[in-house]
């Protein structure tokens, strides 16, 4: 591990001491699980799997143009932080997050600030970047920027805004950011524009940011929400305007889901009926409610969804990459006893061939052991240099087969992005046998990690369902009898005494006695 790891690592446990102490334990098992990926070849042994996940809580606001995603953001921050208009008036990723209490007001930074800062999502995003679109890693600047703010609404979390999808042919850049973000992110929400509800107009938003969040295990975190319906007044039939647009999405696959219809006062046409326009603010207050809580309510999806990364990766690792290793491992197999096959019938036919050819020896005695012992010396030599060819030509076999298969294979698969094509190239390496059908670094003691981990795994959730749910109500049971043992336990104080009234004096027994006696 190297030394800017093992810092970055401190800093995010220095982190969560501060933060959040209920996740500190949970490093310790993501630790565990990078030692048996490191033995496998699917993570460098420079990356950690904690190095390759968002520790921050995570919204993003994705959508189309225009479709009031900036507005709304304005509006939940609670300042003018993002720039608002019926045309695309940013085109960049913005960054929102609390700023630091040394600096006044609110500032932009480069995006630079993001890929070089390990703290926040976009870690050296440039790199993935440079992957998809060639020459595009260095300008950064084009991509990403970072945005602080002051207000109460952004502590203990992210938020981005990212440029729309219906606009021109989205650059391949802009969409691994946008595949990226969505799998960090806690809350996704998914705006569209009902002025323009059709399909025509939603159509890069259907393919990228719903049909492909169909299949998803974590589909759960998307709420789709039509914004500015208060242009629906003007209809005969506002409802309809509705209907269309959950028709289409319906289309691009997805029947159920969370739908919201919103809109900004502040910005909304005026609705001069005033039974519709309070029948409109009902709806929009109903479903902007629902919004805010699940934003609000976004520390502790992270909480859930940092523990639950683990068991994603572990069944990735089960049910999709092992298969897949095996499988090519024994594509590879086949590909080099093929190759040795093919290469031992050339050899041999070359030495019959040769022999007859210049006369070495009769064809029928070419094996023949009378001829062998007559022929020492040159027998060991022609064995030896037979052997020498042949483990050259195989180890060569081994190398272009592995390659070709290889090429098929991914350097980015699943949540964390685990490297098929390296674990693959490790287990095709010169010190792995052919025959050997298990990947390199998998055995019955990467498989008894495996069973320990998912085991931490559900501890960790049962933990985090301790703080957060009690179905028995044995923690208020408990509260009760300690406060009851509380009160038992308290020394009894003694009750004060009633006051004791001090005789009144007697005018007859005070008076003086008369000294004079009866004569």
């Amino acid at each position: 591990m190297s030394q800017f790891l093992k810092n970055r690592l401190a800093r995010l446990e220095n982190h969560l001491k501060a933060e959040n102490p209920a996740l500190l334990e949970v490093l310790p098992t993501y630790y565990q699980f990078d030692k048996v990926l490191h033995r496998t070849g699917l993570l460098s042994k420079e990356t950690s799997l904690a190095s390759q996940i968002s520790w921050w809580p995570l919204i993003s606001v994705l959508g189309t143009f225009s479709s009031g995603k900036s507005t709304f953001i304005n509006s939940y921050v609670g300042d003018k932080l993002q720039s608002t208009g019926n045309q695309a008036v940013d085109d960049k990723f913005t960054v929102i997050c609390h700023r630091s209490s040394d600096t006044s007001g609110n500032q932009t930074l480069p995006g630079t600030a993001l890929d070089a800062d390990p703290r926040f999502p976009f870690f050296r995003i440039s790199h993935e970047i440079e992957k998809v679109a060639q020459g595009e890693g260095k300008h950064i600047e084009s991509y990403l920027q970072l945005r602080t703010a002051a207000t109460d609404q952004v502590k203990n979390k992210i938020i981005i805004d990212s440029p729309g999808f219906d606009a021109d042919d989205q650059r391949n850049a802009t969409l691994r950011i946008t595949d990226h973000i969505i799998d960090l992110s806690d809350l996704v929400l998914v705006f569209f524009d009902a002025r323009h509800p059709e399909p025509g107009a939603m159509q890069d938003t259907l393919e990228h940011l719903v049909a492909r969040t169909v299949g998803r295990t974590d589909a759960s975190k998307f709420i789709y929400v039509l914004n500015q319906i208060d242009t629906a007044a003007r209809e005969d039939n506002p409802e309809e305007i509705f209907g269309a647009w959950q028709r289409s999405i319906a289309q691009a696959g997805l029947t159920a889901g969370q739908f919201y219809t919103i809109y900004n006062e502040a910005s909304s046409i005026p609705i001069e009926d005033q039974a519709l326009r309070e029948r409109f603010q009902s709806k929009r207050d109903h479903d902007l409610e629902k919004i805010i809580a699940r934003m609000d309510e976004v520390e502790l999806q992270r909480n859930y969804r940092i523990v639950s990364v683990l068991e994603t990766v572990a069944n990735e690792l089960d049910h999709d990459i092992l298969p897949e290793l095996r499988n090519a491992k024994a594509k590879w197999r086949r590909g080099v006893l093929i190759g040795d096959g093919i290469a031992l019938a050339l050899l041999i036919a070359a030495v019959v061939g040769g022999a007859v050819y210049f006369k070495w020896m009769p064809p029928m005695e070419i094996f023949s052991l009378e001829w062998i012992m007559a022929h020492k010396i040159d027998s060991i030599v022609a064995v030896v240099g037979a052997l020498i060819l042949a483990f050259t030509f195989h180890f060569w076999m081994r190398g272009v087969v592995a390659k070709r298969i290889a090429a098929t294979l991914s350097e980015a698969y699943g949540h964390v992005e685990l490297n098929v094509r390296a674990a693959f190239l490790k287990s095709a390496g010169a010190f792995h046998s052919i025959f050997r059908k298990e990947p390199a670094g998998w055995g019955g003691r990467a498989m008894k990690n495996l069973r320990q981990i998912r085991e931490t795994v559900a501890t960790h959730i049962q933990n985090l369902n301790d703080l957060y749910a009690d179905p028995s109500g044995r923690a208020a049971v408990v509260a009760e009898t300690a406060k009851a043992i509380t009160d038992v336990s308290k020394p009894i104080e003694p009750t004060p005494a009633a006051p004791i009234d001090e005789p009144k004096p007697d005018v007859a027994t005070d008076a003086k006695p008369d000294t004079k006696t009866e004569a």
